[in-house]
């Protein structure tokens, strides 16, 4: 098993002309509105291949805890101007806020938590956001660690039912990893950190003490070995002990 270690937070650099907003328009940032069959590119790796997007794209057919028939519809059109509205305005809903790459907070698992108020605008987005590099070893002073398992190999965010066998954590498994590291962001390419036998307890362990962050349900099937900065933004959903969340790899 291969696996992706984040070590510390770099800086960001803003472009001040940067474009274009869409891939499909083209690099000099002109495009013609005349245009009547315009088509839109959709990608994985951006920059010439020095961004790379290791979220999932939501689709009806991606896996679902414990479903067999996967998402299903999540978007509606109930304002559309085809049916004379001003604008289109799509209605989106989830059965779960833990539904594709997400996050997860303390409380989604420890109820005094949740009550508490520790949701997921209150993660510390320094923990999400750092450099990247792969290696086969957890050296101590690593504070970050993505983990690529079978569960890409076996292309289980791709299949409509969700299986049980993935690869995740045990309770001692977590429990070693927060004793014995200083890992405060784990990152997985399924669902759950936590191996399904041990869904919860698994889950206790990483978040009794409030320090280590879970994004799960990564994308890291065409992601080259090498150094990136990873940064992952969860929305700000007062409230909620989880947030979809889209990440990216930067060279």
């Amino acid at each position: 098993m291969s696996f992706l270690l984040l070590l510390l937070l770099l800086p960001a650099a803003i472009a001040a002309d940067s474009c274009p907003a869409y891939p499909s328009v083209t690099t000099d940032c002109t495009f013609s509105t005349a245009d009547e069959n315009p088509v839109p590119v959709r990608r994985e790796v951006y920059g010439d291949g020095r961004i790379f997007d290791i979220s999932h794209r939501y689709t009806v057919d991606m896996p679902s805890w414990r479903s067999k028939d996967g998402l299903g519809q999540f978007l509606w059109l109930p304002l559309s101007m085809k049916n004379g509205s001003r604008s289109n305005n799509s209605l989106m809903k989830l059965v779960s806020v833990h539904t594709g790459t997400h996050v997860d907070a303390p409380g989604h698992m420890i109820d005094r938590y949740f009550d508490a108020g520790f949701d997921v605008d209150t993660l510390d987005l320094e923990v999400l956001n750092a450099q990247v590099m792969e290696s086969l070893n957890i050296p101590k002073g690593v504070r970050r660690v993505l983990f690529r398992t079978l569960n890409t190999d076996r292309r289980l965010m791709f299949k409509r039912e969700f299986d049980s066998s993935y690869v995740g954590f045990t309770t001692d498994g977590a429990r070693w990893l927060v004793k014995n590291t200083d890992i405060k962001l784990v990152g997985i390419d399924f669902l759950s950190a936590a191996c399904y036998d041990y869904s919860v307890p698994a889950h206790l362990e990483f978040f009794e003490g409030r320090e280590v962050i879970l994004v799960e349900g990564l994308k890291l099937d065409d992601v080259p070995v090498g150094m990136y900065n990873v940064h992952c933004l969860p929305l700000r959903l007062l409230g909620s002990e989880g947030s979809p969340i889209r990440c990216i790899l930067i060279k």
